[in-house]
This record gives structure tokens, C-alpha cells and sequence, in this order.
């Protein structure tokens, strides 16, 4: 029986996921002061591909929706935010957001909520949508910076459909990066000494 893509799962699963609470509170003066921008991954950077090279888009303003499954804006202040999304030729994909607060502890607050939302995404998931069956793992903290973590996040459909993610939040000062890489299959298939090595040089790249 022909499978779905993973993009049209994700999507559907995306538009089911429950809204989380709002558990942020920023001061309402408005957005950081200007800095220089956090830098963002290469395509080289990415976890390598068996049979297929990675290319990297423009770096763009605003949220990725590739994030929507666990991780959203809501209840979260009007931060800048930009993302830069990279594809293989193939099934897999991924994103990197980065997100300047306006100090370092509201960017502590909210590597938190991120990682919070990403470590109950799967019961989210199962609670929203009766059809599928998702499992969250946690791959533990990088000594990056101010920190990283990684998880990861597999889930399968009724119908037969089976994605993993790899999913990461870290810290530089004021400003959150979240990495999310994406992919058919299952927990035998996510790279995840990759993906940590790429989750630690995103960290370190911001600046």
C-alpha cells in the first residue's frame, strides 16, 4: 500500500496539535534592541545523507511552520524571529529558527517553554489525534554555550505512515535556536550523533 509523505502527515498533525498555555510573560516595551543578526547553519552542517547532498534556502523573517507540530508562538511575545529551511532530493528536510529576545533571562525562559512543549509533544499529539501513535525520547543536554538539548519524536498513523524527527533547543545569551530535522521512519533511522554534533555548531554559530 503507497504511503503518504511525510510533509502531508506532518501537516495534517500540525493542524490537530493543541494550542499550549501561556506561560511566558516579556515586558511590553517592544522588541530587542538591534544587534547583529545570529548566523545560521550551512547545508554542509546538516546531518549527511546517504544518497543525497542538502540544499539550504534564504534565511527568511517570521516562524517556520515545519515547527507547528510541537513548537508555536502562542503565548509568547512578539520576539524577532527568522529560519532557514534546507532539503535533500529525497524525503528529508529541515529547519533552524532563531529567536532574539530582549535579555538573557527572558531567552532562558524560553529555551525552556521550547524545550517543554518539544518533551510533551508526543502526548499532545495522542490526545488531539486518536489516529496516531507518537513517542518522545530524550538524547540529553550538549554543553554548548548556555546548553542544548536534544529529542526526538516518532510517530505513526493508522493508515501506516511513520515519520521521525529530531528536534533541538539551545542557548547563547539572549537568543533561542531550535533545530528540527525530519524524515520517514523510525527511531532506528534518526542520526542523532549527527544531529547533536549539527545542534552544538548551530549554537555555537549564533555569533
Amino acid at each position: 500500500m503507497s504511503m503518504p509523505s511525510r510533509t502531508s502527515t506532518l501537516t495534517a498533525l500540525t493542524v490537530a496539535a493543541l494550542a499550549a498555555g501561556t506561560v511566558l510573560t516579556a515586558p511590553a516595551v517592544g522588541a530587542a534592541p538591534k544587534a547583529a543578526a545570529p548566523k545560521f547553519l550551512s547545508a554542509s552542517q546538516l546531518p549527511p545523507h546517504a544518497t543525497s547532498s542538502w540544499t539550504a534556502g534564504p534565511a527568511t523573517d517570521g516562524f517556520p511552520e515545519e515547527l507547528g507540530l510541537c513548537v508555536s508562538t502562542e503565548g509568547v511575545s512578539a520576539y524577532d524571529y527568522r529560519h532557514r529551511e534546507f532539503r535533500t532530493d529525497l524525503d528529508t528536510s529541515a529547519v533552524q529558527l532563531t529567536v532574539v529576545t530582549g535579555t538573557a533571562a527572558q531567552a532562558k525562559a524560553l529555551a525552556k517553554h521550547y524545550d517543554d512543549l518539544i518533551r510533551t509533544c508526543a502526548d499532545r499529539i495522542e490526545e488531539s489525534s486518536p489516529d496516531v501513535e507518537a513517542e518522545g525520547r530524550d538524547y540529553g543536554k550538549l554543553p554548548v554555550e548556555e546548553g542544548a538539548r536534544v529529542r526526538g519524536l516518532h510517530t505513526e498513523t493508522s493508515w501506516g505512515a511513520t515519520d521521525i524527527a529530531l528536534l533541538s533547543v539551545g542557548r547563547d545569551g539572549r537568543t533561542v535556536t531550535v533545530v528540527k530535522w525530519g524524515q520517514m521512519g523510525d527511531f532506528g533511522n534518526a542520526p542523532v550523533s549527527a544531529f547533536k554534533k549539527t545542534t552544538t555548531t548551530a549554537v555555537t554559530k549564533l555569533y
